[in-house]
């Protein structure tokens, strides 16, 4: 090998960085997150290093006049602990579902959700996540139960869950 060559590669690998796996700071995720309470939609996530925040936006319009469905909910999760392809973060989210009900009226229901979410990275911009925790309707939501889907009476909390996907861009 002549030196030339052999500077040339010396440089090459200095100048290379070090191959990441998601979850790196600065980077914004685009997907979809939904909530075993039914809220959820498109989503956006920043991840901070840290910690990331996101939220996430729904809209349904089921057959049948004045029945629109409108939902919003936004997240933060601390990371407790991290790997090269997967963190852990405890947190929560709160969650908004504007949603109509007999008689042309309209119901705001709204979910207090402290739990725990794990991400693990496909590859080094492509996760998936899952969270858990309690479901605490807070407004209009006193009948969540363990699914946290309305059972009625007068629960006003359960254990849920979420799913998601998102694609980070650095």
């Amino acid at each position: 090998m002549s030196k030339t060559s052999l500077f040339a590669s010396v440089l090459l690998c200095a100048a290379a960085g070090t191959a990441g796996a998601g979850g790196q700071a600065g980077s914004i995720g685009v997907g979809a997150e939904y909530q075993l309470n039914g809220i959820g939609g498109l989503s956006v996530n920043y991840d901070a290093g840290q910690f990331h925040v996101g939220g996430s936006l729904g809209f349904g319009d089921p057959a049948g006049p004045n029945n629109t469905v409108f939902q919003l909910a936004g997240r933060f999760y601390y990371h407790v602990h991290h790997s090269a392809f997967a963190d852990f973060g405890l947190g929560g989210s709160l969650g908004f579902s504007s949603e109509p009900v007999m008689g042309g009226n309209r119901q705001a229901l709204v979910y207090l959700e402290p739990g725990f979410e794990i991400r693990a990275f496909l590859s080094s911009n492509v996760a998936l996540s899952a969270t858990g925790g309690l479901v605490i309707g807070v407004a209009d939501a006193d009948g969540v139960g363990i699914t946290g889907s309305t059972i009625g009476g007068s629960a006003g909390f359960g254990l849920g869950g979420g799913v998601g996907i998102h694609y980070y861009f650095y």
